[in-house]
């Protein structure tokens, strides 16, 4: 039976964690309610055997680590990310339309456009204020109401609609916010973006006497995540792609027992590419080894390498699970099926970093503890997605293997999980980080 625990747990993450400022927030939060230590990258670092740290990089990635008692040799390294597909503001978002006032946006990643119509939409983002002190300052603001909307046009005003028309992000998917009193409609800063930011940073951090300076915001879907089917063995919600992993790879490290050298990265930015500072394409686990290496381990240039390939990676980002409604767009030997525990990804053109060594370990591990695995590979005929796992491998050379849990919707407003599969990961990966021996 799935752990309602688990369960209660995760689903207060993924509702927490609008955008991915507000995740990395909330698992330092956990991490400091277990002991580890905050690092900040501009600070020397003072590390210890046996010591647990973690680095946040941008306020939206973090690599946390816990090191072992004797020199550090090798580590157990489990990767996921924190962004998922969705609408973006633009700098200057204003739209007044009709005497209705909206917000421009641009699609971040690779979202399915349809379902964001006719939804409750929330806001939440960072914004970056000048305080009447003249300090300047970060502040995260989540506006977890529903205060936009994206109507759609009416079936008898579109009779085509339902043969596949194409969506136009740039002119029909603006968020309506508030149909403005006539007296304003020419009275542009009363409905000015600034002035709905310090209407919200003043309820929810309590300042004013602010100046907008700059933000990053998103709208999102406010429904909270839910358990259904008849006997509850599913999970529903906004951003399982790649929260989920996340979740899961926080809990291994948690749960771990110490013994081993153990870290967990989350980078941002992996739905459109990686190719940040804070990206998997970017240097912050490459600088955090360096430093690892030169504080713990065996030092300099060849302690590193030998350290890196002492070490494995476990990828974990989600899987295509088998569609009931679309089998024909599996291959007929790889439709994973949700509740059947996680799923080893493959691709021969380096899509997915595993091979058949990484793969041997990741079934040895899960043949050890009892949990089922699967295997997913896309049609020969369909193209194929990609993760943070073969960016890691090729930037910093470690073996790797990409993983994940089954899901319905990827890149839907709201996807769909099994129940039962975080905990058969959080089980593995939590065993993964206890391993002593990782060839």
């Amino acid at each position: 039976m799935f752990n309602s625990n688990t369960l209660m747990r995760l689903f207060d993450f993924l509702h927490s964690s609008p955008m991915p400022w507000h995740a990395v927030k909330q698992m330092t939060e956990r991490l400091d309610a277990a002991g580890f230590k905050p690092l900040d990258e501009v600070e020397a670092w003072s590390l210890v055997p046996g010591g647990r740290y973690y680095t946040v990089r941008n306020g939206s990635s973090l690599i946390a680590f816990q090191l072992p008692q004797c020199t550090l040799e090798s580590l157990r390294m489990i990767g996921a990310h924190t962004d998922s597909p969705g609408l973006r503001l633009k700098p200057r978002p204003t739209i007044t339309s009709r005497s209705w006032l909206q917000l421009g946006i641009e699609v971040y990643g690779g979202a399915l456009l349809a379902p964001w119509f006719d939804r409750d939409l929330g806001l939440a983002g960072r914004v970056h204020v000048r305080k009447a002190d003249g300090t300047i300052e970060g502040l995260l603001i989540n506006v977890d109401r529903p205060v936009a909307i994206i109507p759609s046009l009416a079936i008898h005003l579109d009779r085509e609609v339902n043969q596949g028309k194409a969506l136009n992000a740039q002119t029909q998917m603006a968020p309506i916010l508030w149909q403005m009193p006539e007296q304003m409609q020419a009275e542009s800063e009363h409905h000015d973006i600034d002035t709905l930011l310090k209407r919200w940073i003043k309820e929810q951090h309590n300042i004013d006497q602010i100046s907008i300076l700059d933000f990053e915001l998103g709208f999102y879907d406010v429904q909270p995540p839910s358990q259904l089917g008849i006997e509850g063995e599913l999970i529903a919600s906004a951003r399982l792609d790649n929260l989920l992993s996340c979740f899961c790879g926080l809990e291994a490290l948690l749960q771990s027992d110490g013994t081993q050298g153990v870290l967990f990265v989350a980078n941002d930015h992996e739905e459109v590419g990686s190719a940040s500072a804070s990206g998997a394409h970017g240097t912050m686990l490459a600088d955090v080894l360096h430093r690892l290496n030169d504080a713990v381990g065996v030092g300099g240039e060849e302690g590193r390498v030998r350290l890196i390939q002492r070490s494995r990676m476990i990828s974990c980002d989600n899987a295509h699970g088998l569609h009931p409604n679309f089998a024909d767009k599996h291959d007929a030997a790889h439709g994973p099926k949700l509740n059947a525990g996680p799923v080893i990804k493959v691709n021969a053109n380096q899509r997915y970093a595993t091979n058949s060594a990484t793969a041997a370990m990741f079934r040895d591990i899960c043949h050890t503890q009892g949990v089922p695995v699967q295997t997913f590979v896309t049609r020969a005929d369909m193209g194929c997605g990609s993760t943070i796992g073969p960016i890691t491998a090729s930037e910093i050379g470690v073996p790797t293997i990409d993983v994940g849990l089954p899901q319905w919707a990827m890149h839907s407003i709201r996807e769909t999980a099994g129940a039962h599969d975080p905990d058969h990961l959080i089980h593995v990966l939590s065993a993964f980080c206890n391993r002593a021996v990782l060839d």
